[in-house]
């Protein structure tokens, strides 16, 4: 969805995928030595990362996943000298806060799943490239990214496609972000997400997920749901052993 977009508004995009996945690069993100030639050989002015396992999976798949893969990318900034990557976190990272009036951006990690721990583990490792190297990182907590919303949780997560591209737009372009996190979900007249930080980046979103309100069913589940950031991926339903 957001290469095209992108080359549309006057990016030149390289896109890295695995192998047989249709990406411009076979590249696993995992292996440092082919992301240092892979950085190499493209020479980007910003990297945008969205490589990573979307959904739960074991403790050390996530660490490596999320993690290894921020790592190897950060390494290869470093000796590449490239001086910004834009990272795809996600609202798991703090899914574990209970759902209030307003979620502030500098909440503290609290993640709700192993998947939620690789997020919170690889803004660490952002901060540190920042604090060390000086990079320019900007961590986007995704919300609930789809065409529509489908569950009442999502009336107030919804991040549209077209504020998804109005989001990294903002994120590759906002002057001197330092290490910032925004929120990524659409101006949802239901949203408890701070879009404060976002905004201040150039971030502006335009879609609400309330014209879809009335096309959204009402389920059992919805009360559950509903008592923390992370929705259902908050519940016991996720829970499992680390190792």
């Amino acid at each position: 969805m957001l290469q095209p977009r992108l080359v549309a508004l006057g990016h030149d995009v390289v896109g890295a995928d695995l192998p047989g996945r249709g990406g411009d690069l076979d590249l696993d993100c995992t292996d440092h030595v082919a992301v240092d030639a892979a950085v190499e050989q493209v020479g980007p002015d910003a990297i945008i990362h969205l490589a990573g396992i979307s959904t739960e999976s074991s403790l050390p798949d996530a660490l490596v996943s999320h993690v290894v893969s921020t790592g190897a990318l950060l390494e290869a900034m470093v000796r590449h000298d490239v001086r910004r990557i834009v990272y795809a976190s996600s609202n798991h990272a703090v899914g574990r806060e209970p759902r209030s009036e307003l979620l502030d951006a500098d909440v503290r990690g609290r993640p709700d799943t192993f998947y939620g721990v690789g997020k919170v583990a690889a803004e660490a490792l952002l901060h540190l490239f920042v604090d060390r190297h000086a990079i320019e990182v900007v961590s986007t907590r995704i919300g609930s990214f789809l065409d529509r919303p489908t569950t009442r949780r999502q009336l107030g997560s919804w991040l549209s496609h077209d504020d998804g591209v109005r989001m990294f737009q903002a994120a590759l372009t906002a002057p001197a972000p330092g290490f910032a996190v925004v929120y990524g979900i659409s101006a949802n007249t239901r949203g408890w997400w701070d879009l404060g930080p976002g905004r201040a980046l150039g971030y502006d979103p335009l879609d609400d997920a309330e014209e879809f309100a009335e096309s959204v069913p009402s389920r059992e589940e919805d009360d559950l749901e509903a008592t923390h950031v992370g929705g259902p991926m908050a519940t016991e339903a996720f829970h499992r052993p680390a190792l």
